[in-house]
């Protein structure tokens, strides 16, 4: 039983690591929090609950992660720290021994977050309701608690629902956790179980309650979408048509999906769709086939070079960003070059590229042949350097065009910020900036790079 009381006139401070979908956990998660009475603490403010939702996609994801911990131990003293998230799930036991963390919950059990929460404040501070809103301890003595929360990863099947915007424009809709493939290098199946997803006509309601509260532009989430179905036995391009009916929501962004899973049906629908954008995000990890056979991912390069076509080929306008994955195990000189040139064969706008990270427990580690970390910097540099190219010559077509742009909230002064159809950043300038082009889609003509090169500017049409 959750008495909401204990919660009442307390604040929270809130960090996420990582991918969109542990960012619309932690915003549901707030929310949640929110309707109990729990403020969001104003910066310099302490805590009295700090809430992190962790990654573990790298050690360096790891790394932060317990720094982060350690500061917000520092800066919210007498706070209940609660970590939950992917480096929660592997690393249990580890989490919860770091000096001030009070609870750690894994993959399953933060669909109860509430209620243990909950449990834990009443543990730790007793019932402080009836004393003063500010006696966070409520006149007891701290206690060390160092509890944790997790199962193996069979025994993870809860999904917890989340669309939520937070303090941002777009909502994140999540539509499907866990994945099932179990990839050479990944520890994610291991932290967030296998493949499952709500109904479709769940999703729809989220999303009608997202149109209802204003929302125009929603993104969908999960670990591997493409795989949505498991769990209800439907499609996930059958989600996708179900979506597209919603009124009031004018666009939908798929966050990210599997080559072998984006079939020539999802895509010629979308191409033809009401709200679904020209923008993809597919993840090909190498462009070298000896590598991807390493990796156990489930496509060649030739699947994938066909699905970029097939895009372009209905879709010209279309944004494709591509997740690129350096000096994993195996990945000889030879077979760099190789995917190096693939990726600059095919017509796709940005790269996201970041190094390989040995995992404890993959199956990586048993391939021969590693990487130096001096190399796989200089082939990230290099690739990161063909992205950069391929960006600005994709911005570049659209200068002198009109679009329009769902900008979003901007600090009074500066310049507003938001993104055309095809996903191309614009940047308003403050002279031209208002409070009324908040979650507003507004026409404009797209006239140069701002300073940086990151955005290009705009005039209102």
């Amino acid at each position: 039983m959750i008495d909401s009381s204990v919660f009442q006139g307390k604040t929270a401070v809130y960090y996420t690591l990582g991918c969109k979908l542990n960012f619309s956990e932690t915003s549901t998660f707030g929310q949640m929090l929110q309707e109990m009475g729990v403020s969001t603490a104003q910066k310099g403010e302490q805590a009295d609950i700090c809430l992190i939702n962790s990654c573990s996609v790298t050690e360096v994801a790891d790394h932060k992660c317990r720094q982060i911990i350690h500061r917000l131990v520092r800066q919210n003293p007498g706070a209940l720290v609660v970590v939950t998230g992917c480096y929660a799930q592997l690393e249990s036991e580890k989490v919860s021994q770091i000096d001030g963390v009070d609870l750690v919950l894994g993959s399953n059990e933060k669909s109860q977050l509430i209620q243990y929460l909950s449990d834990a404040w009443m543990e730790k501070h007793g019932n402080a309701a009836g004393g003063d809103a500010g006696d966070t301890f409520g006149g007891l003595e701290k206690p060390v608690l160092h509890r944790y929360h997790s199962v193996k990863t069979k025994d993870i099947t809860t999904f917890a629902p989340s669309c939520s915007r937070g303090n941002r424009t777009r909502y994140f809709l999540k539509v499907q956790d866990g994945c099932n493939y179990f990839c050479t290098y990944c520890t994610i199946p291991y932290a967030r179980g296998f493949s499952r997803n709500p109904t479709i006509a769940s999703l729809v309601a989220q999303a009608e309650q997202a149109a209802a509260e204003g929302g125009k532009e929603i993104v969908l989430t999960g670990v591997n979408i493409g795989d949505f179905g498991r769990s209800t036995g439907e499609r996930f391009l059958d989600l996708v048509k179900a979506l597209d009916q919603v009124d009031g929501i004018r666009r939908y962004r798929i966050s990210s999906l599997e080559p072998d899973l984006l079939d020539d049906e999802l895509i010629a629908f979308c191409a033809e769709s009401r709200a679904f954008m020209p923008h993809f995000h597919i993840p090909l990890q190498s462009g070298s086939d000896e590598v991807l056979r390493l990796m156990h991912r489930r496509y060649d390069s030739s699947l994938f070079a066909h699905k970029i076509e097939l895009i372009k080929r209905l879709m010209p306008d279309a944004f494709i960003g591509v997740d690129v994955m350096v000096g994993t195990r195996g990945e000889t000189p030879e077979y760099f070059e190789t995917c190096y040139d693939f990726l600059k064969s095919l017509d796709v706008t940005q790269l996201h590229v970041f190094p390989y990270s040995e995992r404890p427990g993959t199956a990586a580690l048993s391939i021969p042949y590693v990487v130096s970390d001096r190399d796989k910097k200089l082939r990230s540099a290099r690739l990161l350097q063909l992205s950069d190219e391929k960006t600005h010559r994709f911005y570049e077509k659209y200068i002198g065009t009109e679009a329009e742009v769902l900008f979003e909230k901007s600090t009074r002064g500066r310049a507003m910020n938001g993104f055309t159809r095809n996903y191309i950043r614009v940047e308003l300038p403050a002279r031209l900036a208002s409070e009324h082009f908040d979650n507003q889609l507004v026409s404009v003509r797209l006239s140069g790079f701002n300073y940086n090169q990151t955005a290009l500017t705009a005039e209102i049409v």
